[in-house]
């Protein structure tokens, strides 16, 4: 629960700061949040977690 939480806090200011440079207009930034909402529903939901889980554990390992 804490990663999911950190990770949205990540993407939410790199979406924040990409919209302030004019890099993203709204509309763009408002599809890529659909998206990830809906792809958050369907079966590569859990895929998508364990890539990214396996990815945050191999990191202190480096």
């Amino acid at each position: 629960m804490a990663v999911t939480i950190s990770l949205v806090a990540i993407f939410g200011l790199i979406l924040y700061f990409l919209l302030r440079s004019h890099s993203l207009t709204p509309g763009s930034a408002f599809t890529a949040a659909g998206f990830g909402f809906f792809l958050a529903s369907t079966g590569a939901a859990t895929p998508i977690n364990q890539l990214t889980t396996a990815v945050l554990n191999a990191i202190p390992n480096l």
